[in-house]
């Protein structure tokens, strides 16, 4: 059945609205596109080229139709020639005989001096680089954005910290928002900044049917110009396949991203079980099938979900697409082709994080209040002073009398009388509050 209930994958039944943005990249559709697009530009690369005169120039009206208007059912047309052929790339070739102008001297040149691999590590590469730039990056920077924007409307916002679970210096919620994004922005840039490989360097990456065809040629030289034109960096030095080390390291920028997220995730739905933030109520919309009363954090369960299936796929493709048997083994073909389930889920998150995050509103009644009467963090300050003014068992002066005991502003107070700390740094140390001692938290926002 084709209805979209009956999807096997949630992304292509559930989910499929939301991700509907990558399948002009990671569908088999998308695929065949690609593949078609690179091997009308090689085809049009060795048309221009002066030391190849017997490939007939190629009008850019064939070409521009192909490029420009490839059609699902275009990809039909591939499909059923796959049928006889039983190889994809080679349905391609065979697709591009009959699409394009039907001169023998120029069909000759379709596919030329090429293995199914310089098509296909080149159409990865820019499937992958293209959804990157198109859906990927876009999205994470909407993610932080909205990140930055809290962390700067709440960088005044002091709140109690915890380490271990337990009580600790103060910082502002805005600060802590800008950890975050501090984080994901570092992953941003080098996942940016990250580049795709890709090779046409023939059967097993020794130019072998370019250089017997044409031995005057400066192959490497050329199928690098051809390789960088697409916006790719060239790999000289390959077996059959492009080793997809370079897709192994994309995978793993958006692995440290996702892994980020996960822990923002967990962070949140902790602050939002405690009461720092509430969540906007959506009147239609059920918490719990018997308890009324209830509105889950789900949206960040829901991308905690998403991220770590995405991070499983991610790291086995990390893992398996570097490893081939001698110069090409057919293992790396299926998982390749379910790189976008990972993209998928990862975009999918990215959504739900998003959508949690419009839904909060920080609890600044409870947030003042869990502060406020929490005076023992301000040991800190006052056995830091000692030690600047000497005394040397300051720290364990303050562990005997604040740990497993209950502090008062008013026990605080003194304490600090007791020492023999000059005036101006007694006076300074009882001017200080739990909401106050919030060292440069405001400032590094």
């Amino acid at each position: 059945m084709s209805h979209h209930l009956c999807a096997l994958s949630p992304l292509d039944g559930r989910y499929a609205q939301q991700v509907s943005a990558l399948s002009d990249y990671f569908s088999e559709y998308a695929l065949i596109k690609y593949r078609v697009a690179v091997e009308i530009q090689w085809l049009a690369y060795l048309s221009d080229c002066k030391d190849i005169p017997e490939c007939p120039e190629l009008s850019t009206e064939s070409t521009d139709k192909l490029l420009n208007a490839f059609s699902p059912e275009d990809a039909e047309k591939v499909k059923s020639l796959e049928a006889t052929t039983n190889h994809d790339v080679k349905a391609v070739e065979y697709f591009l005989r009959d699409a394009l102008p039907q001169t023998p001297a120029l069909q000759a040149f379709i596919h030329f001096a090429c293995t199914s691999e310089d098509i296909n590590n080149l159409s990865y590469a820019l499937m992958l680089t293209d959804a990157k730039k198109n859906v990927l990056i876009p999205s994470m920077n909407t993610t932080v954005d909205k990140l930055k924007q809290m962390a700067e409307a709440e960088r005044n916002t002091p709140m109690l910290a915890r380490t271990h679970g337990q009580t600790a210096s103060p910082t502002t919620l805005g600060k802590e928002l800008l950890n975050v994004v501090n984080r994901l922005n570092r992953q941003i840039e080098a996942f940016e900044a990250h580049q795709l490989l890709g090779k046409m360097n023939g059967a097993v990456g020794n130019f072998n049917a370019h250089h017997i065809a044409y031995p005057d040629v400066d192959w490497p030289h050329q199928t690098k110009s051809f390789v960088e034109s697409l916006g790719l960096a060239h790999n000289a030095f390959t077996t059959q396949i492009e080793p997809h080390d370079c897709i192994a390291e994309y995978a793993h920028h958006i692995m440290r991203f996702n892994t980020i997220l996960i822990d923002l995730c967990r962070d949140i739905w902790s602050y939002i079980s405690v009461g720092v933030f509430t969540q906007k109520l959506q009147k239609n919309e059920v918490g719990s099938s018997t308890m009324p009363h209830k509105v889950n954090p789900i949206d960040f369960e829901n991308a905690e979900g998403n991220l770590g299936l995405a991070n499983a796929l991610l790291d086995f493709f990390a893992q398996k697409l570097p490893i081939s048997r001698w110069q090409r083994d057919l293992s790396d073909s299926t998982v390749l082709r379910n790189i976008g389930v990972a993209i998928g889920h990862t975009h999918l998150a990215l959504q739900s994080i998003q959508k949690g995050l419009n839904k909060l509103t920080p609890n600044h009644d409870f947030i003042k209040a869990d502060l406020e009467n929490r005076w023992e963090v301000l040991a800190e300050a006052v056995q830091t002073v000692m030690r600047k003014h000497g005394t040397v068992d300051a720290y364990e002066q303050l562990k005997t009398f604040t740990r497993g005991e209950p502090v008062t502003k008013d026990t605080l107070h003194a304490f600090i009388d007791s020492t023999d700390l000059p005036s101006e740094e007694i006076a300074q140390l009882k001017a200080l509050t739990p909401e106050t001692y919030i060292g440069l938290a405001a400032v590094l926002v």
